[in-house]
């Protein structure tokens, strides 16, 4: 039983430190979201991708180190919680402090990269809104009949034209 615990121990730092590791590449995706920079939007998607791989392993791991947990204590796996494996471990307490350090940090680090992409998600549903609305001021002035009152100039205007990626990304 000791080592199907220090082996989720293991599993779990090793994951806790991919999940830190991501929150920086999450951060130069918001960054190039509000660029609206498509190229390097790819590039740091790839690199997350890699990343999320990494971390399905890791999760494969977990769970069947949970499923050994659980046949060895005589308990249904997928009813067993990190909470109930650290509250079973009262007469092993330097197990249960690491195990309940690891998923108190675990739980911070994937709520901050939770938030993140929470607001990438934002930034690129309202990107997407932008470009649906652009495009549909494109064509309503292809469909337009051109019988309107006005001089061949009137569409000449002087103000400033819409940059891409021009939304606001302060929510």
């Amino acid at each position: 039983m000791a080592s199907l615990i220090e082996e989720l121990i293991s599993t779990l730092t090793e994951e806790e430190a991919l999940y830190e590791e991501m929150i920086p590449v999450s951060e130069e995706k918001t960054r190039v979201i509000v660029a609206n920079d498509l190229e390097a939007l790819q590039t740091v998607t790839e690199k997350e991708q890699v990343m999320v791989d990494k971390v399905g392993a890791l999760e494969k791991k977990r769970m069947e180190t949970v499923k050994n947990i659980g046949i060895v204590l005589n308990r249904n796996p997928e009813t067993l919680t990190l909470h109930n494996i650290v509250e079973m471990l009262h007469n092993q307490p330097e197990e249960q402090q690491k195990l309940r350090a690891i998923h108190d940090k675990l739980r911070v680090t994937t709520g901050r990269l939770k938030d993140i992409n929470s607001q990438n998600k934002l930034l690129i549903e309202e990107s997407l809104e932008m470009i649906e609305f652009n495009m549909n001021v494109l064509r309503s002035t292809r469909m337009s009949s051109g019988s309107s009152n006005y001089t061949r100039n009137a569409s000449q205007t002087s103000s400033a034209a819409a940059e891409p990626g021009m939304f606001d990304a302060k929510q």
